[in-house]
Parts: C-alpha cells; structure tokens; sequence
C-alpha cells in the first residue's frame, strides 16, 4: 500500500499504474512518499515510533545532520575523536608514548594507527562555527595570517550568503552588521580554510556532483548507477 501527504500527479499516476498497489491514508502503508516535515514529525523521539520492516519512506528523520553544514562539522569532529579514541585503545604496541597519536607517528605493530588528523581526513579544511567558536577561530588565524577563508551560512544553499575572508577585520564587521540585523541574529555561519589553488577549468570553479541512492545507514547501502 502507498501513501502520500501532496497530491502530485506524477506521484499518482506512478502509484496506480503499478499492479497490486492500493492506495491508503491509514498507518497500514509500506510505501509514504511525504515531505522533510512529515516525516520529522512523524518520527518525532518523543512519540517512539519506528518503522516496520516493511515500511519505507523518501527521507531519512534525521538527514540534516549531514546536510546542515554545521551539524555535519560537529559530527565530522566527534566522528574523528571517537576514531581516535578506539585506536589508541585498540593499539597494544609498547613502544607507544603518549602524545605520539598527536605527531602523525606510526606504530611498530601490526596495528597500523596513526594520526586521524592527518591520514584519514586530510582531505577535510579547518572549520569552525560562528559565532560559538569565534575565540578558536582567531586563535587558528593568528597562527597563519596569510591563509584565506570561506564563510557559508549553516542552512544556506545555491551559493547564497557566502563571502571570502582574509582579514580579521571582516569577520567583526560582519558580526556587528549581525548583531544590528534581527533576521540575521540568529543565523550561524561556517567558516572553513580556503583552497587556495583549486582544480579550474577553463579558469572557473565547478562541482563535480554524483547522485547516489541510500537506502540504508546501518548497515550502509548504497547504490550507484552507471550512466
């Protein structure tokens, strides 16, 4: 059975062409195609539900902890110190010193840790958020002053609100011009390190962007297509 909380054609019509589907608006469905804001109120911790192993829907409850850009920071950050944390209990090497995890050293044993920061995500710029970790911030400018930056809005898409930084003197204009706007008072930013030389062509940035289907997270499955 199917169900859907906007009444699209196109949804429609691909439901009832397809044989041996019927239509419900009941809580017997195994397919409910609704929006961000269903399915997080339909899944909301304090009502405990969960779905049946017969049941899908077109949203992960929870996907903006990876499509917010400061949600996916934090969860990147403590991704990387629970990594870390099981390396170091794992690893059993007794010429393991404290502090070597910090050095980017290797380990004599089979093991192989080494530091996260610098193998596993290296790939991954400096960020913090703003204005929680402005103090971090100025401390990671001050120790290299000739880097540049970039800052995104947390919830902003399509290139809006975003704007390049190399002088600290512009992240306290932009923070006075906040506190003075009251629709932007309570809107974070995510400032990260810049790349300074990145891949161009024909002298202009591009995305490179790959649509893959995620069907579950635990255990992950994925699949994608090859056209």
């Amino acid at each position: 059975k199917w169900k859907v909380d906007h009444e699209r054609s196109a949804l429609c019509e691909n439901f009832e062409r397809r044989e041996g589907w019927t239509h419900t608006d009941d809580d017997d469905w195994n397919v409910y195609w609704a929006s961000v804001s269903t399915v997080h109120a339909l899944f909301n911790p304090e009502k405990g539900k969960r779905l049946a192993d017969d049941q899908f829907v077109c949203h992960f409850p929870n996907h903006y902890e990876l499509t917010r850009k400061d949600l996916m920071v934090r969860n990147i950050k403590r991704y990387t110190k629970d990594l870390q944390r099981q390396r170091k209990s794992s690893c059993q090497c007794p010429t393991k010193r404290v502090g070597d995890y910090d050095k980017g050293m290797k380990c004599n044993c089979d093991c192989e840790w080494h530091c996260i920061d610098h193998a596993d995500f290296e790939f991954i710029p400096n960020s913090y958020l703003l204005p929680a970790d402005y103090s971090m911030f100025v401390e990671e400018f001050r120790r290299y002053p000739s880097f540049m930056w970039i800052m995104k809005p947390s919830n902003g898409a399509q290139g809006r609100g975003i704007f390049i930084v190399n002088k600290l003197e512009q992240i306290k204009k932009w923070m006075s011009s906040r506190s003075a706007d009251k629709d932007s008072q309570g809107l974070n930013y995510v400032i990260s390190r810049y790349i300074e030389r990145p891949l161009l062509i024909g002298g202009r940035k591009f995305d490179l962007r790959i649509y893959v289907l995620v069907t579950s997270f635990r255990p992950l499955r994925m699949y994608l297509g090859d056209g």
